[in-house]
C-alpha cells in the first residue's frame, strides 16, 4: 500500500466482497458473487489520504455541495474527508458488517460548530446496505443536510434507464430549473438533480446485463448525477471513465434538510441489490 493511502479494510464472504475506508468510513468497493463491481472506482487513480474520491458510497454531511448559502466548504462538508473511528465487525457465514463513529471532537467547523455523533453501519454480502445515524448530542436544536452519493457502475451511461421516478418533481441544478419527470429517465448530457422521491428506484443497464435496485428509508430524495465529457475533464479521478458511473444518491436536501431537538437521532439508510436482465 502505498504511504498516502488511507487505511481500509477487505471484506470477503461467500455471498460477496468489498472494501471500506476508513477515511469517510467509504464503502469503495461491493459486488455479489459472481458479478462485475457494482460501485465505480477509477481503475487506475488511486484513492489518496486526505482527497475525497469520486468513486464508492461518500456519506455528504452536514452539508449538501455548498450548502444552503452555496458556498460552504469543504464541498459536501468534512464527513467525507475525516477519518472515523472503526468501532467493529460482525462476520456470519452470508455478510460482513462494519461499524464506524465520527463525533464533533473528531471533526468540525465554523459553519456548522454543533455537538453531534455520528454512526455508520455498512453491510456488506448479497447486498449492500449502509446506514448513516446523526445523533444531537448538543443542547440546542441542529438542521442538517445529509446524502450516501452513491456512484454506480454502469456499462455505458448513456445506454442505462433509470425508472421509478415518473412523476417525481425535481430541482435541476444544471439548468436551475423546477421540473417534473415524465417517463423514464434516459440521460443525453450532464446531469445534476434532486428529485423529491422516497421511491424506490431501478438502474437498468443492458451493457452489463442487470438491474441495480435502489431502496431507501430516512431519505426524502433522490439525487442523480452525471458530470459528462466536459465536467469530467476536471475531475482526474473520473476523466474518460465518466460513461462508467452513474450516481443514485439517498439524500435529504435543500428543503428536505433534516432539524433534529436535542438528544434525538435520525437514520439515513441505503440499500442496494443486483438482478440479472
Amino acid at each position: 500500500m502505498s504511504p498516502d493511502a488511507p487505511s481500509t479494510r477487505a471484506v470477503d464472504v461467500p455471498d460477496g466482497a468489498g472494501e471500506v475506508l476508513d477515511q469517510g468510513a467509504l464503502v469503495l468497493r461491493w459486488a455479489p458473487t459472481g458479478q462485475a463491481p457494482v460501485l465505480f472506482a477509477h481503475p487506475t487513480v488511486p484513492v489518496r489520504a486526505g482527497r475525497p474520491p469520486h468513486a464508492g458510497v461518500p456519506v455528504c454531511w452536514p452539508w449538501f455541495g455548498g450548502g444552503p448559502s452555496g458556498d460552504a466548504t469543504p464541498s459536501h462538508g468534512w464527513a467525507r474527508s475525516a477519518t472515523w473511528a472503526f468501532v467493529g465487525e460482525d462476520v456470519d457465514s452470508r455478510e460482513t458488517t462494519l461499524r464506524y463513529r465520527l463525533t464533533s471532537q473528531d471533526a468540525s467547523g465554523p459553519r456548522w460548530p454543533h455537538p453531534y455523533r455520528l454512526d455508520l453501519v455498512a453491510r456488506l454480502g448479497a447486498h449492500l446496505e449502509v446506514a448513516l445515524t446523526t445523533t444531537n448530542t448538543g443542547p440546542e436544536p441542529v438542521t442538517f443536510e445529509e446524502a450516501l452519493h452513491a456512484y454506480l457502475a454502469v456499462g455505458d451511461v448513456r445506454e442505462a434507464t433509470l425508472t421509478g421516478l415518473d412523476g417525481a418533481p425535481f430541482h435541476d441544478k444544471v439548468t436551475g430549473e423546477d421540473a417534473v419527470q415524465a417517463g423514464d429517465l434516459v440521460l443525453t448530457g450532464e446531469t445534476d438533480r434532486v428529485y423529491r422521491s422516497e421511491a424506490p428506484v431501478v438502474l437498468t443497464d443492458p451493457v452489463l446485463g442487470r438491474r441495480l435496485r435502489v431502496e431507501t428509508t430516512g431519505a426524502a430524495d433522490r439525487v442523480v448525477w452525471n458530470p459528462w465529457s466536459d465536467a469530467a475533464a476536471g475531475l482526474d479521478d473520473v476523466g474518460d471513465q465518466w460513461p462508467h458511473l452513474l450516481c443514485v444518491e439517498g439524500a435529504n436536501v435543500l428543503g428536505d434538510a433534516v432539524t433534529l431537538p436535542p438528544g434525538d437521532a435520525h437514520t439515513l439508510t441505503y440499500r442496494l441489490f443486483v438482478e440479472d436482465l
